[in-house]
């Protein structure tokens, strides 16, 4: 059942998007289930959730799973699959389950560089629930970062987002810091009075910290017009433009035409002075950048990614890209959200999309 049948994921710290097509790019089926980062589940649980995905996907595409490989290439694009060692173990215990005659297993930043440009050569940022980006040269080089946290330097995403703006709730509440909406936004999100309330929630326990990623579209919406929301959206920019110079000084690209991809749900928002703080001061740093929000999703690029390896045309490849695009906003119509920025709740298959041979005929 392998031959011209490919295998895509798209596994994030929220969500994880699998589909299956066909090498002429036809979408057989698309399911969005919870986050599969091996970061946060370990090896066994994110291959668990991936598992349980396949076998959603294989049923809607009407193949029968019976030990074989379904697909000729998989490419499986995880968040949490930050260190070399860790991409090949993952891609080693993957192997052994023979999802795929031919198995590509990477970090989801190479999803969005796969997206967002022409043939995946270039520098893709995703910042979603966290920060990551990418940089790949025409002759092959590439550069990553380890995206462990803090203890490696990052900063930026939704949760970060979400907890600096109760920080800044908290100090304009006791006037250590300066006055800003958020101190109101912040508790009224949670149902709480006061920030020192949420604050006092989440250390008992009441209140999961993880959920602070729901203040994200807050902090990006008031950025407009609150001082202190627009110097946290301000920050997340230069965190933006860092990784992209780093990238570029690095690859020795700097003052080439290059291909910049922003991906992820914050980016995606196109909250006004998030991406014209990132394009003004990219630009000033290399003028010959192109540089772009990716209007196609990161399962998309999973994708592509297999089909490259295939040798998919242009044909295949816009053909692809249209019914995959398709196929993940029905599924995003019928997901459960969290947040106006797409990160979906933890637990269960929250959406579904089928557009292959059992429905196209």
């Amino acid at each position: 059942m392998s031959d011209g049948i490919l295998l895509a994921v798209d596994g994030g710290n929220s969500k994880t998007d699998l589909a299956l097509l066909t090498s002429a790019g036809e979408v057989l089926a698309l399911v969005r289930g919870p986050l599969s980062s091996p970061h946060h589940l370990g090896l066994d649980g994110a291959i668990d959730v991936l598992e349980h995905l396949l076998a959603d996907a294989a049923r809607d595409a009407g193949i029968t799973l019976n030990g074989t490989p379904v697909a000729e290439v998989g490419a499986l694009l995880l968040a949490g699959a930050d260190l070399p060692e860790e991409e090949a173990e993952l891609e080693r215990r993957i192997e052994q389950r023979a999802w795929a005659t031919t198995t590509l297993v990477g970090n989801d930043t190479m999803a969005v560089l796969r997206a967002g440009t022409d043939i995946g050569v270039g520098v893709g940022v995703v910042c979603g629930a966290g920060i990551n980006a990418i940089g790949l040269a025409a002759d092959g080089r590439t550069v990553r970062f380890p995206a462990l946290g803090q203890i490696t330097g990052d900063w930026g995403g939704g949760y970060d987002l979400g907890l600096s703006s109760l920080s800044a709730a908290a100090r304009s509440e006791d006037r250590r810091g300066p006055r800003t909406v958020l101190e109101q936004l912040v508790p009224q999100h949670f149902g709480l009075a006061t920030p020192q309330a949420v604050g006092e929630a989440i250390h008992g326990g009441q209140i999961n910290v993880q959920r602070l990623m729901e203040l994200a579209p807050m902090v990006l919406e008031v950025s407009s017009s609150d001082a202190v929301a627009a110097e946290i959206v301000v920050r997340l920019a230069d965190e933006v433009v860092a990784m992209v110079r780093a990238v570029l000084l690095r690859l020795e690209l700097l003052n080439e035409p290059v291909q910049v991809a922003l991906g992820g749900g914050i980016l995606r928002s196109r909250t006004p002075l998030l991406l014209e703080t990132i394009e003004r001061d990219l630009l000033a740093l290399d003028p010959q950048l192109e540089i772009h929000v990716t209007t196609s999703r990161p399962i998309v690029g999973a994708a592509l990614y297999a089909l490259d390896r295939l040798g998919g045309g242009p044909e295949a490849q816009a053909r692809l890209r249209r019914e995959l695009d398709a196929a993940a906003e029905k599924v995003e119509l019928t997901a459960v959200p969290l947040s106006a920025i797409g990160i979906t709740v933890n637990g269960g298959v929250h959406g579904r999309a089928s557009s292959g041979r059992n429905d196209n005929g």
